[in-house]
């Protein structure tokens, strides 16, 4: 599983994330791979010659600074890969529910009788897990019929 980031980015990852945005923007622009090439090395050399700032005001002014000329000369159809979000792939196989699972003939459970047997005992703990927070449901409504 990916990595969630928590609260605080540090200063230097924020740069590196820029950078890297800028490289994928100048992948929509420059199709042929050679002029990609040629644009990334300059990108890289803007980057370089304000690596060593030692005052955090400026370099972070000059971060904000990027920031905003990516978002102004952004591309107006950006590449995204097939699978990931915005992609034409993206969500395109959607993956069923476990309760599926349920509906499996018994000749086909037969066939993976340990996973099944171990998820017998995981639906028994949820409902019982289930039961302990919200209270039993089947006790109440039994008793409503009853009356």
């Amino acid at each position: 599983m990916a990595q969630i980031p928590s609260g605080l980015i540090s200063h230097s990852k924020k740069v590196c994330s820029l950078y890297k945005r800028c490289l994928r923007m100048l992948e929509s622009f420059h199709v042929p791979r050679d002029k990609f090439r040629y644009e990334a090395v300059l990108l890289r050399e803007r980057f370089e010659k304000n690596r060593n700032i030692p005052d955090a005001r400026v370099a972070k002014q000059l971060l904000l600074n990027g920031e905003e000329d990516l978002f102004r000369y952004s591309h107006a159809q950006p590449k995204y890969f097939p699978e990931s979000p915005k992609g034409i792939a993206f969500e395109r196989f959607g993956t069923p529910p476990d309760s599926v699972l349920d509906y499996w003939d018994p000749i086909e459970k037969a066939q993976y009788p340990k996973f099944f047997a171990h998820r017998e005992v995981l639906k028994k703990e949820y409902e019982e897990f289930y039961n302990k927070m919200y209270g039993d449901t089947t006790s109440e409504k039994e008793s409503k019929s009853d009356k």
